[in-house]
């Protein structure tokens, strides 16, 4: 496919650039930053040694960092269904 003045394959090669980039970012995103705690944040219990040193820059147990990754967190948003776009068939 013929892009303008680009060479074939560039316009691929930038959107698989831009998606490589989004995911390096996110995944840095998610890691813990800094040093780890010895007790954690919430409840104060001692984060074993070897938690810390397989997640670097821990700040929760075990036992609460699960509590959490299960909440539900409520987003706010739009309704899909009452939108005129989901009506239109």
């Amino acid at each position: 496919m013929a892009g303008g003045w680009s060479r074939d394959g560039a316009v691929n090669e930038q959107i698989e650039a831009s998606i490589s980039e989004e995911l390096e970012r996110m995944r840095a995103r998610s890691q813990p930053v800094g040093e780890s705690l010895t007790e954690c944040a919430e409840c104060g219990e001692e984060i074993p040694e070897a938690r810390r040193l397989a997640r670097p820059g821990v700040k929760l147990c075990i036992d609460c960092q699960q509590e959490r990754d299960g909440t539900f967190k409520a987003r706010g948003g739009f309704n899909r269904r009452g939108s005129k776009d989901s009506q239109l068939k």
